[in-house]
């Protein structure tokens, strides 16, 4: 396993929409466990290849609690079929916008499907912190980030921020 570089805002490969994985292999696999190697060192709790420089529906997440052990997940081509009708607050973060936190509002439960890391097909029905990062994930997939939820005026400032840090220009 290897530790990727996560990129960061404002790199525009974070705006685009990944394509659907073709074909579940060995390059693939390898792929999702170095994503889920680069999660936990982060620390987070989910990684889309996007976030990697790769532009493909592959997520990883791993909800488990400090004390609890591991669960990874791995999801290709994951999509929400249905989403619950209560909603949810939580106040999410990103690995590719760091230190910045982004109350959000999301359905608490979903059920989603995709592929798992031998290419069969599973179907998950997800609430809680689960439910909010594979909405999290998917998002990336489309090109949409946590600073989306925010007014115009916030999310124009985070971005001239990242801007200036990625030109070598001290923050404002």
């Amino acid at each position: 396993m290897a530790k990727l570089d996560i990129i960061t805002l404002p790199d525009p490969l974070l705006r685009t929409t990944s394509a659907p994985v073709e074909r579940v292999d060995e390059a693939l696999r390898k792929l999702a466990e170095d994503m889920l190697e680069t999660m936990y060192a982060a620390p987070g709790v989910v990684l889309a290849a996007v976030q990697v420089g790769v532009p493909r529906q592959l997520i990883v997440l791993d909800t488990a609690k400090d004390d609890d052990p591991p669960r990874p997940l791995v999801m290709i081509n994951p999509e929400i079929k249905q989403f619950g009708e209560e909603l949810r607050l939580y106040e999410e973060g990103c690995l590719s916008i760091p230190e910045v936190r982004v109350e959000i509002e999301r359905p608490a439960e979903i059920v989603g499907g995709s592929l798992d890391r031998d290419g069969k097909p599973q179907e998950l029905k997800a609430e809680g912190l689960l439910a909010t990062a594979i909405q999290h994930e998917v998002d990336h997939l489309h090109g949409k980030l946590i600073i989306d939820f925010l007014s115009r005026l916030k999310r124009d400032i985070v971005v001239r921020r990242f801007k200036k840090a990625a030109k070598g220009e001290a923050p404002a």
